[in-house]
């Protein structure tokens, strides 16, 4: 069962010397609900945002309504949507991703009032619109401020990203995911909440990425696989002063990184709602520099970088607790979710055209990639 109110701070930037993060942390909870929508909120242009699109499986559980539909179709779904339009619908695996999107804007509000450089939630969903009643219901239940909402009765969202400037899409189809990506889009694939979740930051909102085929392309990944470790390392000594390419998710973490600096402008480094992280595979010493030194040429940072060297991600994970973590690799993302880290598939590069190994120590129960979400 998912939990979004732990009640606490967590290690990290959660504290801070002289207590700057608690109090941080008391000012948004006693001065604004973060997820509470206002009348005098607006949503910002789409051409000034951050725009996140999820459908509405990722932000919901909606499993009982998903089988409803395999198996008795589209009639008996929408009769029962309709049936049971007061009824929200429970948290799905972005919805801790969303709530603490809404603590950064609560924040952004206070430092910026009139500044429209805000993340905005699109719900993107080729649901029917009969059902928008119950998504309506469950997001004013669940005190979320969503405006939008793109319904397209059965057609693939996919068109209306760009439209709306998406930064990112989250989806649990991975088709639809794919066909984000080759327009062009960042996007990635969210399943089920794991089991055993481990709590997250109400304040802060937690980002972590893996390198290569998510931040960077999948130039190095090639060579690991066609000739294997020795000519990778080989490879990126040999190329250490020559920059990566960029990979699908470059563009949301220069997202990231210039909301961060709105809060560093205002003297708020170290009490800065959002933290950012590299979780890598490669090892620091022989591969890691070129990894640096590209998001270095970028003009971009993350607040952490761990260089794992093979090791399981999924236990630095379970340190870290971010909200999301970006992986290209179904194995990381298993591991993670094993864990109770909330794991997106990124479908691209070399990794998704070979059969993979799974190590055992990470891979002891298989995540399902689920169905075609209406």
């Amino acid at each position: 069962m998912m939990s979004v109110n732990n009640g606490g701070t967590l290690t990290g930037q959660d504290t801070a010397p002289n207590g700057t993060a608690r109090a941080s942390w008391e000012r948004t909870n006693t001065l604004s609900n973060p997820s509470t929508p206002t009348k005098h909120l607006k949503s910002p242009k789409p051409q000034n945002a951050i725009t996140i699109a999820v459908s509405s499986r990722v932000l919901f559980n909606m499993d009982t309504e998903q089988q409803i539909y395999q198996q008795k179709g589209m009639e008996d779904y929408l009769k029962y949507q309709i049936e049971h339009e007061t009824e929200p619908f429970g948290p799905g695996p972005a919805f801790p991703f969303v709530k603490a999107l809404e603590a950064v804007n609560t924040r952004l509000r206070e430092l910026y009032p009139e500044s429209e450089e805000l993340f905005d939630v699109v719900l993107m969903t080729n649901n029917h619109a009969h059902v928008g009643l119950r998504l309506i219901n469950t997001i004013n239940h669940h005190r979320l401020f969503i405006e939008r909402f793109c319904m397209t009765g059965g057609n693939s969202p996919i068109g209306y990203l760009k439209a709306y400037h998406t930064n990112l899409y989250l989806s649990a189809d991975p088709m639809k995911v794919r066909e984000a990506l080759e327009e062009g889009i960042a996007a990635a694939t969210m399943f089920n909440p794991p089991e055993k979740r481990t709590e997250v930051s109400e304040t802060q909102l937690r980002v972590a990425f893996d390198g290569d085929a998510v931040l960077f392309s999948d130039e190095s990944e090639r060579i690991f696989k066609a000739h294997g470790l020795d000519k990778f390392f080989e490879h990126e000594k040999e190329h250490e002063n020559t920059l990566l390419d960029h990979g699908p998710l470059k563009g949301f973490l220069e997202s990231l990184g210039k909301l961060q600096k709105k809060f560093c402008a205002k003297g708020q480094r170290m009490d800065c709602p959002i933290r950012t992280y590299l979780v890598t595979a490669r090892s620091a010493a022989s591969s890691g520099t070129r990894a640096l030194k590209t998001l270095r040429s970028w003009g971009l940072d993350t607040d952490e970088a761990l260089f794992l060297a093979g090791a399981p991600k999924g236990p630095m994970l379970e340190k870290i607790r971010p909200h999301i973590f970006f992986d290209d690799q179904m194995f990381h993302v298993e591991g993670a979710a094993e864990l109770g880290t909330v794991a997106a598939h990124v479908p691209y590069g070399v990794a998704q055209k070979r059969p993979q190994k799974k190590p055992a120590k990470e891979n002891a129960k298989t995540l399902a990639l689920p169905p075609s979400s209406l």
